[in-house]
């Protein structure tokens, strides 16, 4: 079983954490976290973009001149798409990017994730990370402690003040357990994440 350090919020080791070797210790599959990923990504997209079709442009209605006899080519209408002013063709229409990966795919990606930051030595566990009230200050002294000096993703249990404290932080995001996801694990170089919730994670995906 993989173990980690445990750490205080002074930045001392207090002890050891055995990991679930099934969240926290498999291979990673890196095929599954770019699918992954690039899912996240594409249900993020608003996809509102919108063009308008001939038939959509203002104006047009008047015939520009005869069709015969002119000598010109014949044409219907200025709103023709090869027209100054026309409409689009084939042009974006608002559609929903969505789309959804197996339950299996989902879990074994975010396992995935876990597991590359325990190999990589990015995995950061406190025994316990709280204030009495939400104070930036603190939680700078509590990251200068750990010595983290790069992008930071913070999970906790569930503490409002915790999340409150390093949301003015630039390159720290606070981040309760439950909404835990594989593009900020990815994202960010450091996890650093309380017992409370690494019990959580288990109980979730062993």
């Amino acid at each position: 079983m993989p173990k980690v350090a445990i750490y205080n919020m002074s930045g001392a080791q207090i002890g050891e954490l055995e990991l679930n070797e099934a969240v926290f210790g498999i291979t990673p599959n890196q095929a599954v976290l770019h699918q992954f990923i690039k899912m996240q990504l594409n249900n993020r997209r608003v996809g509102t973009a919108s063009t308008k079709t001939r038939s959509e442009v203002r104006g047009g209605g008047r015939k520009p001149w005869r069709q015969k006899g002119t000598g010109r080519a014949r044409v219907g209408s200025t709103r023709n798409p090869l027209w100054r002013k026309g409409g689009v063709v084939f042009g974006p229409r608002p559609r929903d990017y969505s789309y959804t990966l197996p339950r299996k795919v989902r879990r074994l990606a975010m396992k995935s994730a876990l597991s590359g930051k325990v190999l990589d030595n990015n995995m950061i566990v406190l025994d316990e990370l709280r204030f009495d009230l939400p104070k930036t200050k603190a939680m700078l002294q509590t990251l200068d402690s750990l010595n983290i000096d790069q992008k930071a993703l913070v999970v906790v249990a569930d503490d409002h003040n915790v999340i409150k404290s390093a949301r003015n932080i630039p390159g720290v995001k606070p981040l309760p357990v439950d909404y835990i996801n594989v593009y900020d694990l990815m994202n960010y170089d450091i996890l650093l994440i309380t017992k409370d919730a690494v019990a959580r994670i288990e109980e979730v995906f062993a």
